[in-house]
């Protein structure tokens, strides 16, 4: 039987508040899998349900076909790493790294040699003998990595492990990470809030709220087809539009356009997403013979975001603020400012259909 970690309606109550709801899951091996979702949807304690630190209300947590709701931490062999980095001030890096390894009662030989190939690893050749307090915070993150894995776990669980490191640190930490487990070929199982680290290192999300799976699926289909106005919303960035059918078209204030698929929607009140770079930018002469009228919207320049090689710019429709993205070539190559006119065009199989109001986060 192949090593498949399996949640089978695990559920956890705090008294009368329920922070996750009977969610079922199997977990392939040596797959990447990602709990994503806003604070308080129940993704942390979901994960020291698995490592064993919570215990469970209801379900099962079974592991190589056997249930391991009882077992203790130590038990389980699962290597963990913390949102806190927890290293021992007064040991050096390699006596952190070899700490799990002394605990095991593991020869001295072969603890020297497992943490010389954890170094070479974790790229901290040559900074063995260095305190923590001695290291950055990314350095510091690297160890708590080669503490994890020196063990060699079945499974490696990481609490947003990069949250508290600036932004370059974190997306050079991420290509670590990915290369470890790819490498060491481990199932992973990452939590974080942060959806962009989500998509770039996960083979599957498993997006939640409210102690529920929304959606479970690869990095591409949650980006690209987002089941709820939610997921729309939280994962990447949305337009929305609530409007209600009339003649095979969505009306929105004063305007009516099209939609692809809408006639497959029973409700008369729909709710529209749209990414704002599926929006498209139309040069003044630009009017192509296949463009739909209708979905042509002559607008202004509100507010320009320059974001590196994509610029956002911010413009109304219908007293709604909405959001287009262009490149940075683009950008400079129109000369847009402030106030500008801009012509839009909004593809009719750009949009998502949801029949559930978008409920903003708090």
């Amino acid at each position: 039987m192949s090593k498949k970690l399996i949640l089978e309606n695990v559920s956890k109550h705090f008294g009368s508040l329920v922070a996750v709801n009977n969610v079922s899951l199997e977990i392939e091996p040596a797959e990447f899998l990602c709990f994503l979702g806003p604070s308080g949807c129940g993704k942390t304690t979901l994960l020291r349900m698995i490592t064993g630190f919570e215990e469970i209300t209801s379900g099962k947590i079974l592991y190589d076909g056997a249930v391991i709701n009882n077992v203790i931490p130590q038990k389980r062999e699962f290597g963990i790493v913390f949102q806190s980095y927890a290293l021992f001030p007064n040991m050096t890096v390699s006596q952190n790294i070899a700490f799990g390894l002394k605990m095991r009662k593991v020869p001295q030989k072969r603890i020297d040699e497992r943490v010389k190939e954890i170094l070479g690893l974790i790229g901290l050749v040559g900074w063995e003998d260095h305190y923590p307090s001695q290291l950055s915070g990314g350095q510091q993150q690297r160890v708590a990595l080669g503490r994890a894995i020196a063990i060699k776990p079945k499974i490696l669980l990481l609490d947003e492990p990069l949250s508290a490191l600036d932004a370059k640190i974190r997306i050079r930490l991420r290509t670590v990470i990915k290369r470890l487990q790819e490498d060491l070929g481990i199932t992973l199982i990452y939590v974080t809030h942060d959806q962009e680290e989500a998509l770039a290192l996960a083979d599957r999300v498993v997006v939640m709220r409210d102690g529920e799976f929304r959606q479970i699926g690869s990095p591409w289909e949650i980006y690209k087809r987002p089941k709820t106005s939610f997921i729309a919303g939280f994962v990447g960035t949305s337009n929305f539009i609530a409007g209600k059918k009339e003649n095979g078209r969505v009306r929105f204030g004063s305007r009516k356009i099209a939609v692809s698929g809408i006639e497959s929607i029973e409700s008369e009140t729909v709710y529209l997403a749209i990414r704002p770079e599926n929006i498209d930018m139309l040069l003044s002469e630009d009017l192509p013979e296949d463009l739909i009228p209708e979905n042509i919207i002559e607008t202004h320049v509100e507010v320009i975001n320059f974001l590196g090689a994509v610029v956002r710019i911010t413009f109304m429709l219908e007293d709604e603020e909405m959001l287009v993205d262009i490149s940075e070539k683009e950008f400079g190559r129109r000369n847009l400012k402030r106030r500008d006119p801009i012509r839009l065009y909004f593809p009719p199989g750009a949009f998502h259909i949801y029949t559930e109001r978008f409920r903003k986060l708090i």
